[in-house]
């Protein structure tokens, strides 16, 4: 028996923010003295929730991280979104073609994803299956986040396959019991041999992987 529902991350699998929001990132601790590589942001903070990220700026800044700073930021990265954000290439096709049910479940609060979903013209593909970390107060590498999510969708984990390009992403939905697939992004990203985790460079490959028939 195939996968009952698809599980889809947001950021880095249905649009493409994450050098984007790394960009601002950088730009914001460098106006502030604490110099970050890009490389290294979008690598190390790729997929944590932007409380992990904000303890370790505000650790950095030896405590004194503006306490405008977080409010600054998601209004600079929502303006550079309006400019810039193009859905992740070849994701329009894999929803057209998928036969099952799917969701987004994500870390960013609901309002970021509907606006990144209607930026790149996918909202009508997800409507009321929007589920966030913020909801439940819970976040990834904590499971919670895509047991809600699945269960909301009327779903076992054994039932649903979690697509996910982070590490934190992988280990929630392990932790989970969900088969996962890994974006890779054209070779970059976690190269993970385990048992349940698919990894795939391009989005073209999605479809026909999911196809497959799931793990006993």
């Amino acid at each position: 028996m195939g996968y009952k529902c698809i599980i889809f991350d947001c950021d880095g699998i249905l649009v493409d923010s994450e050098t984007i929001t790394a960009k601002v990132l950088v730009s914001m601790a460098g106006d502030l003295g604490l110099p970050l590589d890009l490389e290294f942001v979008v690598r190390e903070f790729l997929g944590k929730s932007l409380n992990d990220i904000m303890r370790y700026l505000d650790d950095r800044a030896k405590g004194r991280l503006p306490p405008t700073f977080e409010a600054e930021y998601r209004r600079r990265t929502f303006q550079a979104f309006k400019k810039e954000l193009k859905p992740i290439a070849g994701i329009h096709s894999v929803l057209q073609n998928l036969k099952v049910p799917f969701c987004v479940a994500s870390s960013g609060p609901l309002e970021k994803i509907r606006g990144n979903l209607a930026t790149t013209g996918l909202i009508d593909r997800f409507q009321d299956r929007m589920f966030s970390c913020y909801d439940i107060e819970r976040w990834k590498p904590d499971p919670a986040i895509f047991l809600h999510a699945a269960s909301a969708m009327g779903f076992l984990p054994d039932e649903c396959a979690v697509v996910e390009d982070s590490i934190v992403g992988v280990q929630a939905a392990l932790a989970g019991g969900f088969d996962v697939f890994v974006y890779t992004k054209n070779g970059h990203g976690p190269q993970l041999d385990m048992r349940g985790v698919t990894s795939f460079d391009d989005m073209g490959e999605l479809g026909p992987l999911l196809a497959k028939t799931r793990r006993d």
